[in-house]
């Protein structure tokens, strides 16, 4: 059973404990190997099986197709046409191929601002720079028989615990490591903290004010379905990736509560988009090894925790999955963008879309 939604509608809001797959006959085998895109375009007479790509820098991306500065090592033009990585992104005549069924959109803004667009176009390399969209995209273009959006709506710098923290968030202390108990507020607080028996200042932002512009911008463009699909009428939101971290990395107190947060987007987001069928897939900080005590390797430990193949939250078994993205790094931190090294954010997404291939399909 699927989702579908036509544009406008509203639907009532489904408990995510009612969570149904989707049909695994609607999903092809999942290669080891992409082929290159066939160049067809896909039936719009079906809805556009929708994913939202949610975080921070990381998912907003930093990959440099060309060369910087007279260094070619790490561009993506250097990854495909000399390492002969990521074939199925050439055509013979080493031209950028072009994925007539999956589209790819990116707005942005900054708190719940106004909306800028980036991107409105059928997958390929446009030049600039690259995120883990076009590994996610190619993945699941491939194994979806039916239309797809990559649709992206992040910024820079935000923190799951503060400026994207869902709606329903509760406020928690935390005491420092000089004794210091900080209060810190839940969805719509205001400031970011305050020490303990003191009276808070309220600021010009507010816990979670980035997930509410972030998921209005989303929704801006599926309430404009054919401007940004042409030809499509309906959409099921499909899916969610996260890759997000950095933030709440450089704060003892919002990567303690990371685990409770991740959980709590996860569910919030399938209430938001009236998806409770939507897979999710999350992505660690490529820096953060697995057995990592720092604040970082709490960030790991729980988006390991959330994956459905933990067994922590039944409730997530079979369609949440966590990637470790270390081994796929080519070196460099999520704060300085991997050096913008392209073949991280392609390695990245293609784990990301890979994965959302198995939840989608039912293999995992």
């Amino acid at each position: 059973m699927s989702l579908c939604l036509s544009v406008g509608m509203n639907l009532p809001r489904v408990a995510a404990a009612m969570l149904l797959l989707t049909a695994p006959s609607a999903f092809s085998q999942i290669p080891e190997q992409l082929p290159d895109p066939d160049g067809e375009p896909a039936d719009v007479n079906k809805p556009v099986k929708v994913f939202i790509l949610l975080g921070q820098s990381n998912m907003l991306g930093f990959g440099h197709v060309k060369p910087k500065k007279g260094k070619t090592e790490g561009s993506l033009e250097h990854a495909v046409k000399e390492k002969k990585l990521y074939p199925y992104l050439v055509d013979d005549a080493g031209e950028w191929t072009v994925r007539k069924d999956v589209r790819n959109v990116r707005v942005m803004g900054s708190g719940t601002g106004g909306m800028r667009g980036f991107n409105n176009e059928w997958m390929t390399i446009t030049g600039g720079n690259i995120g883990p969209e076009i590994g996610i995209g190619h993945h699941v273009g491939h194994v979806t028989d039916a239309p797809v959006m990559i649709l992206k709506s992040c910024i820079g710098n935000r923190g799951l615990g503060w400026d994207l923290l869902p709606p329903g968030s509760e406020g928690f202390e935390f005491t420092d490591d000089k004794g210091v108990t900080w209060i810190h507020p839940g969805y719509k607080g205001t400031p970011e903290r305050w020490e303990k028996g003191t009276e808070p200042k309220e600021i010009r932002w507010y816990a979670g004010m980035q997930y509410d512009g972030d998921t209005a911008r989303a929704k801006n463009v599926l309430a404009e379905l054919n401007k940004y699909y042409p030809g499509a009428t309906e959409y099921e939101v499909a899916g969610f990736f996260w890759w997000q971290g950095d933030r709440d990395s450089r704060s003892a107190a919002l990567s303690s509560r990371y685990e409770k947060n991740l959980v709590h987007l996860i569910k919030q987001l399938r209430r938001d988009f009236n998806a409770p069928n939507a897979r999710f897939v999350c992505a660690a900080l490529g820096q953060t090894e697995k057995g990592s005590t720092d604040n970082g390797g709490r960030i790991l430990d729980a988006m390991f925790a959330v994956d459905g193949e933990s067994g922590k939250y039944p409730e997530f078994k079979g369609n949440v999955a966590a990637v470790y993205t270390h081994p796929l790094s080519k070196g460099g931190s999520s704060g300085g963008h991997y050096d913008g090294n392209a073949e991280t954010y392609m390695n990245v997404g293609e784990a990301m879309g890979r994965a959302m291939a198995e939840l989608l399909s039912g293999d995992r």
